[in-house]
């Protein structure tokens, strides 16, 4: 399954919240630099859906806000 994704690094509290688009918003609290967010979003999204870090995979937007992210059920 692929979804877009708004991540928002440097936020005071994990959250995932669906937009009405279909899409995610996750809060991250780990800085944009080094893949420090971008880590943490892949084990958050894994946490979210019950499934291994190794089971999500940032396709697109490695650099931007704006993601597209795999995730396998």
């Amino acid at each position: 399954m692929k979804l877009k994704v708004r991540a928002i690094p440097n936020s005071s509290r994990i959250l995932v919240e669906p937009q009405l688009d279909g899409s995610l918003k996750v809060k991250l609290t780990a800085v944009p630099q080094k893949g420090k967010a971008n880590a943490q979003l892949v084990e958050v999204l894994a946490k979210h859906y019950n499934l291994k870090k190794s089971k999500v995979r940032i396709l697109k937007g490695a650099t931007s806000k704006d993601k597209l992210v795999e995730v396998e059920l």
